[in-house]
Order: C-alpha cells, then structure tokens, then sequence
C-alpha cells in the first residue's frame, strides 16, 4: 500500500487553495496549487494547477506550471504534451522543438507514427504557419531522412507526410508536393500520402500524381482505403468541375466498397449534370434503397462509413428525391417528376416549388410556375431574395429575358451591391445584346468581389464570341484562370478566344482539355465548330453527334450547327 504524502499542512494547503477558487480567485488558487505541486511532485497537482491557468486564459502562467511539471516528471509523456501544445497556441513554436524532440523519445517505438502523423494537426492552431512549419522541419527530417537507429522504417515515410501538411499549411505547396513525393517512394500504399495530395490539388495541380500513384500501386491498398481515398477523390473532382473524371471514381467505390452509401448519390448528381438521367436514376435509386437499409439493420442513429458533410440521412434522401425529380424531368416524364417531389418534405419548400414551377413551365403553364413561387412565405430578407432570384432563374430557362432582366433590376434595387443578383442581371443584359450595360453590371461585380472569377470570365467570353476587343478578351480570361485554374468552362472559354484571335492549334489544345473534364455540350460545340474549321470534319461530326444525344435542344449547338449548315 502507497503512503500519502498528504500531511496536515499540505491538506490545509491545498484547501485553501480549492476555496479561492470557488470564491473566484484563480490567481491565489493556481499559486497555492502550483506550490503545492513542486512540494509533492504530485502529477496530478501540476496538471491540476496548469488547468487553472488555462481556464482562467492566463497561457503564460499555465505554460510555467507545465515547465515544472515535466521538470518533476521527466518521464511524463502529459507533461511534455502539455508544454508542446502550450507553446504553439503562445505561437512560440521555435520553443517547442526541444520538448517535442523529448516527447517523441519517450512514444514507444511501436506507436512513434502515430505521433508523428498527429503533429500537422497540433501544429494548426499555429498562427505563424511558418514558423511552425520551421519547428516541424527540426524534428522530424531526422525521422525523414532515416538518422535515427532502431525507427520502424514505415517511420520515415509518415514523416515525410507530416512535413508535407506542414509545408502545405505554411504556404509551401512545392515543398509539400516534394515531402508527399519522397514519402510515396518509401509507402506507396499510404492512405495519408494520397489524400496529401488531394489537399495539394488546389493549389499544387501536380498534387494529383500522389493519388493516381496511390490507386495504381501494384500490390494495391486494401479496399477499403483505397475507396476512401476515390471517394475524397471524386469529390475534390466534382469541386473543380471535373465530372467526366469524378464518374469513374465513384463507379469503383460503389463496385469496390458498396457500404459507402452515399457514394451512389453523388454519382447519381453527376449524371445528372453530365446529361445521363437514366443512369443517375440507376444511380439515386440504388442510393435509397441502401440506405434504407442501412438505418433499419443499425438504427437511425447510426453513423455513416463517410460524412463529409453535415447532413443527416434524412435530408441525404430529400436531396436524391429532388434529384430524381430533375432527372424525370430531363427526361420529360413530369409525371414521375411530381411523384417524386412528392416524398419531399416541408422544409425543402423552396427547392420544391422550383422543381414544380420548371414543371409547370416546360407545359406552357409558365405564370402558374411563377405564381407557386410567389406564394412561397418570407420570413426573412434571405428568402425573400431567394424567391426573386429563383423566379429570375425560371423566366430565364423560359427564355423571357427581358421579363427577367426587369425583375432582376427590381432585385438589385432591394439588395444593393449584391454580387449574384447583379451577374444574373448582366447575363440577361447580354442575352438582351446590351453589351454596355452588362459590360457596366460585371465591372460592378469585379469591383465588389475581385476574386470572383465568374465576371471576368463572363465578360472575357462575350467580347471574343462578339469578336470585340479580342486581347483585352484573352487577358480577362486568363484572369478568370488564374483565380481557379481548372475550371473547364474557364479553359472552354480560352479555347474560344484563341480561336477568335485565329490560333486554331492553341484553341484545339484547350477546347481538349476542357471537353475532356466536363463534355458539356456547349463545350462539345465550340470544340466541334474547331476541329470542322480545321479540316477534321469526321472528328467534328463524331464530337457534335455526342453532344446532341445527350442534349439536343441545347441552343449554342442548335446554333453552331444551323450557321456551319451542318446536318447529322
């Protein structure tokens, strides 16, 4: 049996300083603790003292009591932690190395990965990302670059990825690229490394070749993993507008790895956005029924394999219920449409009654659309411009251009300086041929929101599809890029300039890329206009036959093709 060290003095010591406390003295409190702690080194004192202190937000004081815990306890790992984590969110992460180095020593070989993988996450809450990254780079390139006898040698390839995530996290995407490269080299089948390079890809596009190194590694990571890592995949795809891409990433998770259930309904969006309604209803109705399932074999509360988002099962289902509605409406079936929109319920009023509304439209029952959006209730100032907005949206898919462009107008007056209102405004002002005043409307947008690419390139397109202006058209274009640069309606449009400036070649390059990310079918007809304007008119044919099975009323290739006088 362990003696106490607790004598009368102490007892009373350490009383006194739990009534301070209570009488809300945290600063006597943490003295008479912290003193009582170096008399007993008594491990649970010097955390209870440290606590104290960080309640009470003095981090200073609490990075003294942690100092002289782990002078009491060197062998104490939470001492150390304590210390380390103090030091970075006093952003004082030079400080840091040395008590991170000891931490590290005292790990257990066995679980030192572990460690190490964890420390990009402790090193975040760093507001000097830099300096962070500096302090990371000390500890760990020894781990990295093999110098220490006895580490597991999986040890130096997470390593490198922890110096990866620092680098990224500190503004360094070329050194993060090259710590995810040096670690791929050591564990090619590291989840951690590809899902590094998933994080690269938007600001590091060659980030991309630590995932598609990872799925084809020979052996291959198990299925698990390795579907975790197509479905992030897929995802960051999806966000840069690369659904051709996206689609077969999903295909393999669904085939590889079904249990990850919402994978079926975002594979179904992207059918749908890509034209294909048949498969995405395949796709939508795989997705209920799964997860259907799922809840009734694990109860309601059950968690999903993977939740990136917020959303509940239940408002997972409302979306794949709208989704299939689009998708029964792209096929005209409005029947099927409205049993669909039927499941929905209230609190998707909006979402609903614009399905409803384009129903009703599509029938020529135009006013009785807008009507159902009217009606809709305003109980804030956000859906009373959502409404107008939405309304706006169906008299534009009507082609009353003119009645939305007055509506629109109507919005801006009520939200001033509203970004979205005013670019929905301007592409009417362009439908319209006021070239003016949609040049006036995007410059006021750029003015407003000068990272927002969609203006420039909006303007940049136009001028170049009106011949106009043609190297200040390019240069907002390549503005447009440079804020996101693998959007493919950006490089869609950067095909069309350079095919207006005449430079056939370029414009095929880019027009290439473009419909190779996303085969949109306007995309499909300005690269078509493209490959029959340079003598492959059988390429040409092929490209445009594509595009109008998927979307034969599309106005731009209706368009292209009427003015070429070309019959498929």
């Amino acid at each position: 049996m362990r003696n106490s060290n607790l004598d009368a003095p102490l007892f009373y010591q350490l009383l006194i300083g739990e009534i301070e406390l209570r009488e809300g003295d945290a600063g006597t409190g943490y003295q008479v603790l912290l003193d009582a702690a170096r008399k007993t080194r008594d491990e649970r004192l010097f955390q209870r003292a440290t606590d104290i202190a960080l309640q009470a937000k003095a981090g200073e004081q609490a990075l003294v009591a942690a100092r002289a815990w782990r002078q009491a306890a060197p062998a104490s790992l939470e001492a150390h932690r304590y210390e380390v984590q103090l030091l970075i969110a006093l952003n004082r992460s030079a400080e840091a190395v040395e008590p991170l180095r000891s931490t590290l020593v005292l790990v257990p070989v066995a679980e030192r990965a572990g460690a190490i993988a964890s420390l990009p996450a402790y090193f975040a809450r760093a507001t000097d990302r830099k300096a962070a990254s500096a302090a990371l780079e000390q500890v760990l390139l020894p781990y990295a670059e093999g110098r220490l006898a006895g580490e597991a040698p999986e040890t130096a390839g997470v390593a490198w990825a922890a110096l990866g995530r620092s680098r990224l996290a500190a503004g360094e995407p070329a050194l993060a690229l090259d710590a995810g490269r040096r670690a791929q080299a050591i564990a090619p089948n590291a989840e951690s490394i590809a899902l590094l390079g998933i994080e690269l890809m938007r600001s590091e596009p060659a980030g991309e070749e630590l995932v598609k190194n990872f799925l084809a590694a020979d052996p291959p990571a198990a299925d698990v993993p390795r579907s975790a890592v197509r479905l992030v995949y897929a995802r960051a795809l999806a966000i840069g507008q690369r659904y051709a891409e996206a689609v077969p990433q999903l295909e393999a998770v669904t085939r590889d790895a079904p249990q990850f259930v919402d994978a079926w309904l975002t594979l179904g969006a992207l059918q749908l956005e890509l034209k294909q309604p048949a498969q995405a209803e395949s796709a939508l109705t795989e997705y209920i029924a799964r997860a259907e399932a799922a809840e009734a074999a694990a109860g309601p509360a059950a968690p999903q394999a993977i939740d990136e988002d917020a959303a509940t099962p239940a408002q997972r289902r409302m979306q794949a219920y709208l989704l299939l509605a689009q998708a029964a409406e792209q096929r005209r079936d409005f029947k099927a449409a409205e049993g669909w929109l039927a499941k929905v319920d209230s609190s998707q009023a909006l979402p609903v009654q614009v399905r409803r509304a384009s129903l009703l439209a599509q029938q020529g029952r135009l006013e009785e659309g807008r009507a159902l959006i009217r009606d809709l209730p305003e109980r804030t100032p956000e859906e009373a411009r959502s409404k107008l907005l939405a309304e706006a949206h169906l008299l534009r898919d009507q082609k009353q251009w003119s009645e939305a462009n007055r509506l629109l107008a109507k919005a801006n007056d009520l939200y001033p300086d509203d970004t979205d209102l005013l670019y929905e405004q301007a592409m009417m002002a362009e439908k319209l041929d006021r070239m003016d005043e949609m040049e006036q409307l995007l410059r006021r947008v750029m003015a407003l929101k000068p990272e927002q690419p969609a203006a420039y390139n909006a303007l940049g397109y136009s001028l170049a599809d009106r011949r106009m202006r043609l190297p200040e058209a390019r240069q907002l274009i390549v503005k447009a890029m440079e804020l996101t640069p693998n959007d493919p309606f950006l490089i869609d449009s950067m095909g069309w300039v350079e095919y207006r400036m005449g430079n056939l070649e370029e414009s095929l390059e880019w027009l290439r890329q473009a419909y190779r990310a996303r085969p949109d079918t306007e995309i499909a007809a300005h690269l078509g206009e493209v490959l029959w304007m340079s003598g492959r008119r059988d390429e040409a044919r092929s490209v445009w036959g594509a595009a109008q099975s998927r979307d034969a009323a599309n106005d731009v290739l209706k368009e292209t093709l009427a003015r070429l006088k070309v019959d498929l």
